[in-house]
């Protein structure tokens, strides 16, 4: 554990708090991609299948159970709340966000560490997480205005990316030059997809403005 590693699993735990506080407070989930959050639940299940397992820690075993416990309580909302799922846009989040499991699925058979089964599901994880972002960028893009709490939620889950990016840089440096390289390239992907975003977000800050993207 060091600082980068921490701030990375914080902001990403605030990301997620950020969300689940727009949708119990507003009942709503207007402007939230349902497709991106089941995304982001497959990811975790898939590589943290070691919970019961491996235990490493009491603080990787309780973030472990935290970001999977809270991704299926936001996708239960999406679907079965009787406010919160008459305020998702069916119309807008249009993704084909089973194309992107496939080919995470597809690169995880051929680019991986090793032929097991965890560490397909591993390597598998790290590729869909790297673009599970696509369907919300792509429903902002399409409503344009952004509310401010869908605006911090996207935010803080690429500053979560780039802290951890921080980290592996970090690690490279203080333990003998040894990382893997899966993280690495999926981390610079996955950062690459939020510029965009940022750039957007810096400007409505800057200018104390309604964030809005381009269409």
């Amino acid at each position: 554990m060091n600082a980068f590693r921490f701030l990375g699993d914080m902001t990403h735990l605030f990301s997620v708090l950020v969300l689940l506080l727009k949708i119990y407070a507003t009942k709503s989930c207007s402007g939230v991609s349902r497709k991106t959050q089941e995304l982001y639940m497959l990811v975790f299940v898939a590589r943290y299948l070691d919970l019961f397992t491996d235990y490493v820690s009491l603080y990787n075993s309780v973030m472990k159970v935290v970001f999977i416990t809270s991704s299926a309580a936001i996708v239960w909302c999406m679907r079965r709340h009787p406010q919160v799922r008459r305020t998702y846009d069916k119309e807008q989040d249009t993704f084909r966000h089973t194309v992107l499991v496939a080919a995470a699925f597809l690169l995880a058979l051929i680019f991986h560490e090793r032929f097991t089964f965890r560490e397909i599901c591993w390597a598998f994880s790290i590729y869909l997480e790297a673009v599970a972002i696509l369907p919300q960028l792509v429903l902002l893009q399409r409503s344009r205005n952004v509310d401010n709490l869908t605006g911090q939620y996207v935010f803080f889950l690429g500053a979560y990316r780039a802290f951890y990016i921080l980290n592996w840089i970090y690690r490279y440096f203080t333990e003998g030059h040894r990382s893997r390289w899966i993280p690495w390239l999926a981390g610079l992907v996955q950062t690459a997809l939020y510029a965009d975003f940022f750039y957007y977000y810096f400007l409505s800050w800057k200018n104390n403005v309604k964030l809005e993207l381009p269409a």
